[in-house]
């Protein structure tokens, strides 16, 4: 989607190159003055424009990244889940002293913090 500030910015800049070129046809310096003032205004509203749409599109690819990520990370989550829940109940006195032995080695170290 283009942002209204291109639009109108290019608008004012045709009219302003109008407006300067019959100014300078019809040797009033006023007018072509004033078309050069208003395509420079023109200009710099279309360019204007032109850096909101970059940093929406940015903004955009940005969000459908981060979605991605978490899609990954909780299809992840789930996939080791079920593994894990698939090897403790093939082999549950295995699982139990592997807990066990985490759990001793996790309470070693905060007994020594």
């Amino acid at each position: 989607m283009v942002d209204t500030d291109r639009i109108t910015g290019a608008a004012k800049e045709f009219g302003g190159k109008v407006q300067g070129a019959v100014g300078d046809l019809t040797g009033s310096k006023n007018d072509s003055v004033e078309g050069r003032f208003r395509e420079a205004q023109g200009t710099a509203e279309n360019l204007y424009g032109q850096a909101k749409d970059a940093v929406r599109h940015a903004a955009d690819e940005v969000s459908d990244y981060a979605e991605d990520a978490y899609d990954r990370g909780r299809r992840t989550l789930r996939e080791g889940s079920r593994d894990v829940g698939g090897y403790v109940s093939e082999a549950p006195g295995t699982s139990l002293l592997i807990a066990a032995a985490v759990g001793f080695g996790l309470g070693l170290l905060v007994s020594r913090l």
